[in-house]
């Protein structure tokens, strides 16, 4: 059974940080891309980062500067750092995997307080 599980979502004041991380299991091809979607209430789901096996990265603009994004192949696993955090970075964040289909996480809330 495929899972990705993400975790270190929660409530931060702006200007703080936060690590949110996603687990992998249960897919059998290689990982090609992993990245960090996000939906704030009311919008559309927005791409916020993307990595490739090979470590090539891919970010929003607004968040270029302030997140970044990191992989480990050996453990199926994705980071996304956040500096900087602002009001409007208060959205679900969902973990994304392409291994030939693409498979996505539940979401970790992200709130950022002003």
């Amino acid at each position: 059974q495929v899972q990705l599980v993400e975790s270190g979502g929660g409530l931060v004041q702006a200007g703080g940080s936060l690590r949110l991380s996603c687990a992998a299991s249960g897919i059998t091809f290689s990982i090609s891309v992993m990245g960090w979607y996000r939906q704030a209430p009311g919008k559309q789901r927005e791409l916020v980062a993307t990595i490739n096996s090979g470590g090539s990265t891919n970010y929003a603009d607004s968040v270029k500067g302030r997140f970044t994004i990191s992989r480990d192949n050996a453990k199926n696993s994705v980071h996304l750092q956040m500096n900087s955090l602002k009001p409007e970075d208060t959205a679900v964040y969902y973990c994304r995997a392409i291994a030939y289909v693409e498979y996505w996480g539940q979401g970790t809330q992200v709130t950022v307080s002003s």
